[in-house]
């Protein structure tokens, strides 16, 4: 992610897939541990507020970011601790189990990892060339295959690997790839280019995203698929893109995801790519430029790759926390409010401090969520509608928890009215504004700026969209599926300091503490804007469970058809306001 908006933009880990994590501890046979006694002891250690209280978030980020919660790795003894502690919690409150009657949901997970010895090695033109994991080159594969070898697989150049009909572009046009090994570049065309009229210029779009990246390559029938990183497309260094994918990966099993995979997925560096593409012949500098044109034609390259990728392959289950205050009047209904609980576990074999934290991302989340729920158990009037706290697993791993949960609901989507997520809060104090990323979805947002006007701050887009944060956080499966979510980051604009002081705090952190061991709970934070923030986030719950508001997408936006078509044959639900107060099709 780029440095201006780590400190306060929800980090998603989906900026890529998980990074080390100690090998977990059960696997999906294994019923789940008792509640663990140090969870159970510290859920009442502390005397807690009615209010949101920065004293109250600050015990809670404590011990959910403590050491010995162990960078909270899904599946790991650090991970079990998580999970039992935010039950605690949600039981502390007063939430009854949200999941048919349990705490938890069981997420099977299939654990792979990669033998970091495994080396590609290239034939270009009778040259051979090899290059190293780590260094050169990161590859994995989510087949569940304990063995994928390619032998002298065709390499070809398919620009940025998209097949979008709706923009009239398609990069596999005239080129057969089965078998073959695609090589990828990271965004849309539109960032390298500059070109508004490509995609959504700047902005990235789905398309954009290395997940689509792969599952298209893999729809087209290729043996592997390699990203060719750079930081600007990317919004990340190759730092993050090796330490991501280096250890235990995790996925839903092949027969809890429809999407299509490949035998092989990684990526090389950029350095990498231009070495193998001038002894290809090829000039990387001008293969973008042409990648960046319409009606771009893929570009077999004079090169074959041969790998042998041994992994260690177990299958483990993680767990979803979900907790539930019933409605008064229409039980049925629910909003929902979630956060991410796993981390990064702890990286085994790494010197000095191995036990990645992860305070900021997330373990403010899920304190937020906890503190919003003990403010609604705690006012009156009770809620009409039922409010649902979803604490999911395995978002580092690529949102995985969340597309478990929207495919097996505590509330069925039709009747879940909108989504809160909360993913890494900015903890630098007050702002002048609000950051809403993605702007322009849905009408949420104008319930959102009835309470930011009443906090006398603004509502702003987010600065950098080429990052594609909306498909970054767990929100985006409910979005997928058509049910309106909202996706805040802190404000930028401080109280103290200005911009100049948010962003000096974003390039620190994305410096010495994103996704690094350094990202643990400081006495140095400044807790008051994130109360704020809580605040806002509540008081947009607060509106939606105490009325019979059924928010939808703007018109023209591209998940509008799904809620649409979820709610047709019903015709009782009402937008926010403003332009959008018409009826709709809904429950």
């Amino acid at each position: 992610m780029q440095a201006r908006h780590l400190l306060f933009c929800l980090l998603a880990g989906t900026a890529l897939v998980a990074c080390n994590r100690e090998p977990a501890a059960t696997d999906a046979s294994t019923p789940a541990p008792a509640t663990a006694p140090a969870a159970d002891a510290q859920a009442a250690a502390h005397t807690f507020s009615d209010d949101i209280n920065a004293g109250d978030f600050a015990e809670l980020v404590k011990t959910l970011a403590s050491d010995e919660f162990e960078g909270r790795g899904p599946g790991t003894p650090g991970g079990e601790k998580s999970v039992e502690y935010i039950k605690a919690q949600f039981e502390r409150i007063g939430l009854q189990p949200g999941n048919h009657g349990a705490w938890f949901q069981d997420v099977p997970m299939t654990e792979t990892t990669a033998d970091e010895s495994t080396a590609l090695k290239f034939d270009v033109g009778g040259k051979a060339e090899t290059l190293e994991f780590g260094d050169d080159m990161v590859i994995g594969t989510r087949s569940g295959e304990k063995e994928v070898k390619v032998q002298d697989s065709p390499l070809v150049f398919v620009g940025y690997g998209v097949d979008a009909p709706e923009q009239g572009w398609n990069d596999y046009a005239g080129v057969d790839v089965k078998g073959k090994t695609v090589v990828i570049l990271v965004n849309d065309p539109g960032f390298h280019a500059n070109d508004a009229s490509l995609f959504e210029g700047k902005r990235m779009t789905y398309y954009g995203r290395w997940v689509y990246k792969f599952e298209e390559a893999a729809r087209k029938g290729a043996k592997a698929a390699l990203i060719i990183h750079d930081t600007a497309g990317a919004s990340y260094g190759w730092d993050v893109v090796r330490g991501s994918w280096s250890g235990a990966q995790y996925d839903l099993r092949a027969a809890d995801d429809p999407a299509p995979r490949l035998p092989a997925q990684g990526w090389i560096t950029g350095e990498a790519a231009k070495a193998l593409f001038a002894d290809a012949g090829l000039d990387l500098d001008e293969m973008y430029k042409a990648a960046n044109k319409r009606g771009f034609k893929a570009v077999p390259m004079k090169a074959t790759v041969s790998f042998d990728l041994k992994s260690t392959i177990s299958e483990k289950s993680s767990r979803n926390v979900i907790g539930v205050l019933p409605g008064t009047e229409r039980p049925d209904e629910a909003v929902v409010y979630m956060a991410h609980w796993d981390h990064l576990g702890k990286h085994d074999g790494e010197e000095g401090d191995n036990i990645y934290n992860g305070a900021v991302d997330n373990a403010t989340g899920v304190a937020g969520i906890i503190e919003v729920a003990q403010k609604f158990a705690r006012t009156t009037p009770a809620p009409k509608r039922s409010l649902v706290f979803v604490a999911v697993t395995l978002e580092e791993s690529g949102l995985l928890g969340s597309q478990y949960y929207v495919a097996h609901p505590a509330f069925p989507l039709d009747k879940t009215v909108g989504v809160i997520n909360i993913d890494a809060m900015g903890v630098y104090g007050k702002s002048r504004d609000l950051v809403v990323v993605g702007k322009g979805n849905s009408e949420l947002e104008d319930l959102l700026k009835a309470q930011t006007d009443r906090q006398g701050r603004t509502l702003e887009e987010e600065s950098t969209p080429e990052s594609g944060f909306y498909f970054r956080s767990d929100h985006f499966n409910f979005a997928k599926a058509g049910v309106p979510a909202l996706y805040t980051e802190s404000g930028e604009d401080l109280v103290e300091g200005g911009r100049a002081a948010g962003e000096a705090a974003a390039k620190d952190y994305n410096a010495n503490r994103y996704h690094k061991p350094g990202d643990e709970y400081s006495d140095s934070w400044k807790l008051d804007g994130v109360v704020e923030d809580l605040q806002a986030l509540y008081g947009v719950g607060r509106v939606l469970v105490d009325g019979d508001q059924w928010p939808n997408w703007y018109e023209g936006n591209a998940f509008r058809a799904a809620r649409d078509k979820m709610m047709a044959g019903n015709n009782d639900q009402s937008h926010v306001g403003g332009k959008q107060e018409t009826q709709a099709a809904g429950d």
